[in-house]
């Protein structure tokens, strides 16, 4: 098969990244039905045959080169968008969904694939975790033309001059990749980290002084980049692929670009492998084998390296060098070798300690409404979902578990705050919150931005650069209250705190999404599965 020419694969990105399309042409309300229907994340194509498809956050960007591809075969192509570690619990379910998984790294298949379904499994393209940092600030620290050690990042941290955006790595391939180079990189780089590395007293105090350097987080890779764009951010870890994008977004604008730096001893890969689910199907086996072929095809490799992915360990393609820039930092012909990944008990283990010990504590605000209309199935699911929080019990299953210093603080309202409960650490102090919230009745109206002010009293209180801080807002119906008044408040504050969404019931997205956008958050869609998206806030911080 035969992809179009590269102009017509540009108008396509430029037209996804307008929001524009999620395949060729624009969809009918047919099409967005189905879609919705089928609750998958993007619909490509459509014809004889269907794969459905679990796929990384990163791979958003392929979009168009496999519109091509169901263009030419007929095929139709669902799309679902999960993080890593979504992805290795899918593989543990008994029942699998998905036709094939394609998460952005090997680990997550071997770790979940435990029931050995997945087959013909390759990879399709390379992307190293590495640093964006500003340009400018690159050079300040010495960093531009020259190797860097983490522990020169740990210097420039501890001495207050690097502040990074990173994704969890409880949550994200990018931010475990990152975590797990940088324990390998503390320890001298030993053939194996082991049970007994990982109590170190020094690799510890290492770890806890190189993620204090953390000032946001995020659930999500792509986002992250988003994220990064719309903020005042120094620097970021994230594939090499996303950061080519940032820059190339930012040059665009005018502004300064990221200077990419590669941590030579703590360097870890994404190798995107695309595998089948055997569940017997003979056509579905040969519509992934079609599609797996034309992703690795000469034509599509290309292209798939002018989004800047690397397709192989050794360089890039003479007539890609463009999309490599070197005076971003950018090293083309740098070549990759992969780094031995921990022991699957190792590895969750460490997953476990960055979650309750090496990561900067948490500074959670839930914001929960209580109005009249959340009486009934509404109050029962948000009774459900933090109780999957709350519980650490349950939090532990998805690596959402609160750390000794985390604080918790549930503000719940209607159009007035009903209460206030504050608890610290992962203790009985906590799962006693689980009782107030299912003790709560519920009241009458509804005050979003009330409530939401009160948090950030509540947050002035605190010294915020020893925190993540985020307000998480619960709320099923269009608010009353003052936007303007909280947002006189919030930018007195002077500080960058995310006020994450979940909207639920009749909320009002546009209240939401405007609370979000001046706050670099995001609206999660709880109308579906509240505690899934309680879940995935709680992993954006």
């Amino acid at each position: 098969m035969k992809i179009k020419s590269f102009a017509a694969g540009i108008v396509a990105v430029l037209l996804a990244s307008l929001g524009l399309c999620a395949c060729a042409g624009l969809p009918g309300f047919g099409e967005k039905q189905q879609q919705e229907d089928q609750g998958a994340d993007a619909v490509i194509g459509s014809g004889r045959q269907t794969l459905r498809i679990v796929s990384g956050s990163e791979n958003q960007e392929l979009e168009p080169i496999l519109e091509e591809f169901a263009q030419e075969s007929g095929i139709r192509i669902e799309m679902t968008y999960q993080g890593s570690l979504d992805i290795m619990r899918t593989l543990e379910q008994e029942t699998i969904e998905y036709d094939a998984v394609w998460p952005a790294s090997s680990l997550w298949l071997n770790v979940g694939d435990t029931g050995h379904r997945v087959k013909h499994a390759e990879s399709i393209s390379i992307t190293p975790v590495v640093f964006g940092i500003r340009q400018s600030l690159a050079e300040e620290l010495g960093f531009v033309g020259r190797e860097v050690s983490v522990q020169d990042i740990l210097d420039a941290i501890t001495a207050g001059e690097l502040k990074f955006c990173m994704t969890s790595a409880t949550q994200s391939n990018s931010g475990a990749s990152a975590y797990i180079g940088f324990l390998y990189a503390l320890l001298g780089n030993p053939d194996m980290i082991t049970e007994e590395d990982l109590q170190s007293p020094r690799l510890q105090a290492d770890i806890q002084s190189l993620l204090s350097g953390v000032d946001r987080s995020s659930g999500s890779s792509d986002w992250l980049k988003d994220m990064f764009l719309e903020g005042g951010y120094d620097a970021m870890v994230n594939y090499e692929c996303l950061i080519i994008q940032a820059n190339e977004e930012l040059e665009s604008r005018g502004e300064e670009t990221l200077y990419v730096v590669y941590p030579y001893d703590g360097l870890t890969l994404a190798d995107s492998p695309l595998g089948y689910v055997d569940q017997g199907d003979d056509a579905k086996e040969e519509a992934f084998l079609e599609l797996q072929e034309y992703l690795l095809s000469d034509e599509a490799q290309n292209a798939i390296q002018r989004t800047g992915r690397r397709t192989g360990y050794t360089g890039i393609s003479e007539e890609n060098q463009d999309v490599f820039r070197t005076d971003w930092g950018v090293q083309p012909d740098r070549v990759l070798s992969t780094m031995k990944m921990p022991s699957t008990e190792v590895l969750f283990e460490a997953l476990n300690l960055y979650q309750t010990d090496f990561k900067k504590p948490s500074l959670n605000l839930y914001c929960l409404d209580y109005s009249g209309s959340m009486s009934g199935k509404g109050n029962e699911q948000l009774v459900a979902a933090m109780e999957q929080l709350l519980l650490q019990e349950n939090a532990e299953k998805n690596f959402l578990q609160a750390s000794k210093d985390e604080v918790n603080v549930l503000i719940l309202f209607d159009d007035e705050i009903l209460a206030e409960y504050t608890a610290v650490g992962s203790g009985e102090e906590l799962e006693a919150l689980y009782d107030r919230v299912a003790e709560q009745e519920t009241g009458s109206g509804t005050d979003m931005y009330l409530a939401a002010d009160e948090a950030l009293n509540i947050l002035s209180a605190y010294d915020l650069s020893q925190y993540t801080p985020a307000i998480i807002l619960l709320t099923d119906g269009m608010s009353g209250g003052s936007y303007d008044m909280f947002m006189e408040h919030y930018q007195a504050l002077g500080v960058d705190v995310p006020v994450f969404s979940i909207m639920f019931g009749d909320a009002d997205p546009e209240q939401l999404e405007e609370l979000a956008a001046a706050t670099n958050a995001r609206v999660f869609d709880g109308r579906e599965d509240l505690i899934d998206a309680f879940r995935k806030v709680k992993g954006y911080n």
